[in-house]
């Protein structure tokens, strides 16, 4: 997404309209959108600042951050409880958050949920062998010498 035109750039462009050139003969001489020249004047016009706003960043997060007491009581009472558990228990309380946006409040202060830490004896007998196979083994020596083929 491309940056907005500078504050200086805007005043520049309403100074010339003040001076007495149309929106469009403003816009042509600073190399601006005449349309963009004529919806400055308009807020200008409004009482409104003619600042460009700030673009980006997060939006919704305080939605959520509104929860925090709700969240954190419901984790602190159900320490292993899913995401999609969560927000149907929050639901049920009357707030309204997505599965999403939980994830994004969980990363934001660094909240893990893994239920387990891997260990070694987690894993049947079964598949021990699995893992010992990925042991590197000294080379065997070659019945032939190298590069000679059949």
């Amino acid at each position: 997404m491309p940056k907005p035109l500078s504050y200086d750039l805007r005043a520049r462009v309403l100074a010339a309209v003040d001076a007495g050139l149309s929106c469009r003969q403003a816009a042509e001489r600073f190399g601006v959108s005449p349309s963009s020249a004529i919806r400055w004047q308009a807020l200008r016009r409004g009482g409104g600042d003619v600042r460009p706003k700030p673009q980006g960043g997060d939006r919704l997060s305080h939605r959520t951050e509104a929860h925090a007491g709700l969240i954190q009581a419901t984790l602190a009472e159900v320490p292993d409880i899913t995401l999609s558990e969560l927000k149907a228990r929050l639901a049920g309380q009357g707030a309204s958050v997505s599965v999403a946006a939980l994830w994004r409040y969980f990363r934001r202060h660094k909240i893990t949920r893994k239920k387990d830490r891997p260990r070694s004896g987690a894993r049947s007998p079964r598949y021990s062998e699995g893992a010992r196979s990925l042991v590197r083994r000294p080379a065997r020596p070659r019945a032939r010498a190298a590069g000679l083929h059949r």
